[in-house]
């Protein structure tokens, strides 16, 4: 009985330093002045500086975070209107085609996603003109696709969780349905909602394959711009892109742990 937890607390150290440890490399490495990555010639901040001179890699990381924030909000806004009628309004006639719509893309290949979603577009311009040019809102409309069932699944079980007695006291002194919405539903959700848009915004920020398939010419977000550097090698500053990534990534999940906690506890 001793032994057992030595041996799970170093399963588990084993487990976290197989995860964590490449993520801490990369943030050594990139305070590396020497050009080679597997070699340490000593500490210098010299490829933030070029990092912060290279307008290709901004510009995608500035796409790539619009994109990302716009996708994330629609996302949010579909797919808790999805979640609330798959769970609060009972059985309909068109239940099981938005049930079919909104789980499918959590279960399809990224490859058919991306696929589909250019033929989409190829097809629409043939028939109406647009889009004139695949870009920013190509890649907006088929990100929103995909974040929308991950919200709607989000909202979803929090709905299914929450207690419905104050919305049921609410419509029984007189208050209409989207007034109960609005006023009890959503203020309860609203961690859910936060938790949503993260996972919706991180989706999306970190999508390759979707986005290669209806990006057009100057319209390269930033995780494809990375993959076409790596081809050749990495060097110092993609590690201290990498870097800025995860000390946003890092606070914006303080941030949302801290309004979550803070939401949980007026509730």
């Amino acid at each position: 009985m001793n032994r057992k937890p030595f041996l799970l607390f170093t399963a588990m150290a084993f487990g976290y330093a197989f995860l964590y440890l490449p993520i801490v490399s990369v943030i050594a490495y990139s305070f590396n002045s020497s050009r080679l990555v597997t070699v340490w010639g000593g500490f210098s901040t010299e490829w933030y500086g070029r990092l912060l001179q290279n307008e290709q890699i901004l510009q995608a990381a500035w796409r790539s975070l619009l994109i990302a924030a716009t996708a994330a909000t629609l996302a949010v806004v579909i797919g808790t209107f999805a979640g609330t009628a798959l769970t609060r309004l009972g059985r309909f006639r068109s239940r099981p085609l938005l049930s079919i719509m909104t789980s499918a893309p959590l279960v399809m290949p990224e490859v058919m996603l991306g696929l589909s979603a250019l033929l989409l577009f190829v097809f629409l311009q043939q028939l109406t003109g647009w889009p004139a040019q695949r870009g920013f809102t190509t890649i907006a409309i088929a990100h929103i696709t995909f974040c929308t069932a991950y919200v709607t699944v989000v909202v979803q079980s929090r709905l299914a969780q929450m207690d419905e007695s104050l919305e049921e006291a609410a419509m029984d002194l007189g208050a209409r349905p989207w007034k109960v919405f609005f006023l009890i539903t959503l203020p309860q959700i609203f961690p859910a909602l936060i938790a949503g848009w993260l996972l919706a915004f991180t989706l999306s920020v970190d999508d390759l394959v979707v986005a290669s398939f209806v990006s057009g010419p100057g319209s390269s977000t930033l995780p494809m711009v990375v993959y076409s550097k790596v081809k050749f090698g990495i060097t110092p500053e993609i590690n201290a892109l990498a870097t800025l990534i995860i000390l946003f990534v890092t606070t914006a999940i303080v941030i949302a742990g801290w309004l979550m906690h803070r939401g949980e506890s007026r509730a």
